[in-house]
């Protein structure tokens, strides 16, 4: 699994934060690791973007972007407004395939959602996808209307014979409600995909030292991680 996409259900279900655990666990299971943000908006030229943020949280990663577009908008629409050239999927696509030849592993962050535009052509994460052949991780949120957006995403994927790796909850609460704690249930059979992980509430204000050793704890051991799906449905739901 040299390329790993990541996408979201949506805009601010915790992507870039999985993203770093993700690398952290990766980093820890001693891989080297690149994180590509595929298009940064909303955020100025000397701010830190998601790229940076990973590898604040993760540790020595390599971290790069392909574009920034000053308002928080969808790439296309950011491109278009700041008349500034967009990002294509052939673009990820060929930064991904040369960090892959450098790395263990390139973790390949989206924009919001999985068909969320990058240009004119209507050109998605999922067509890079799609020209690079890799799988793809979905971060969702814990609680009510998560189902709707994750059977939404696992099927488009699907339609593009796209692999689907699995679903991480972005977010849990320290205290869920009553649809959260039923989504860690429902979540993978909407999915036909398993859960493989989920970080808690606020993981990404922990100091990275604390990030990068709490991390394989919040993953399955796909991602390099010691979490266990079905020990934590059962805690969970009592």
């Amino acid at each position: 699994m040299p390329v790993l996409m990541i996408t979201g259900t949506g805009t601010e279900v915790g992507k870039t934060v999985t993203t770093a655990a993700v690398a952290a666990a990766a980093l820890a299971a001693g891989r080297s690791v690149a994180v590509l943000k595929a298009a940064q908006t909303g955020v100025g030229p000397h701010e830190r973007g998601d790229a940076a943020e990973a590898a604040r949280l993760a540790g020595p990663v390599t971290a790069t972007e392909l574009a920034r577009f000053p308002e928080p908008l969808a790439p296309g629409t950011a491109a278009r407004r700041a008349r500034m050239a967009p990002v294509h999927p052939q673009d990820v696509a060929d930064r991904a395939a040369k960090l892959a030849a450098e790395h263990d592993l390139v973790l390949v962050e989206g924009a919001g959602g999985v068909l969320v535009r990058f240009d004119a052509a209507g050109g998605t994460l999922a067509d890079a996808a799609v020209l690079l052949g890799a799988p793809v991780l979905v971060v969702a949120p814990a609680g009510l209307g998560t189902l709707n957006a994750t059977e939404l995403t696992a099927r488009e994927l699907r339609r593009r014979d796209l692999e689907l790796t699995g679903v991480v909850i972005g977010s849990w609460p320290d205290r869920p409600d009553l649809a959260a704690r039923c989504n860690v249930a429902d979540l993978p059979e909407v999915a036909a995909a398993p859960l493989l992980g989920a970080l808690p509430a606020g993981a990404g204000a922990l100091a990275p030292a604390d990030f990068r050793a709490a991390a394989p704890g919040w993953l399955a051991p796909p991602l390099d991680g010691t979490w266990d799906a079905e020990a934590f449905r059962i805690r969970e739901a009592a």
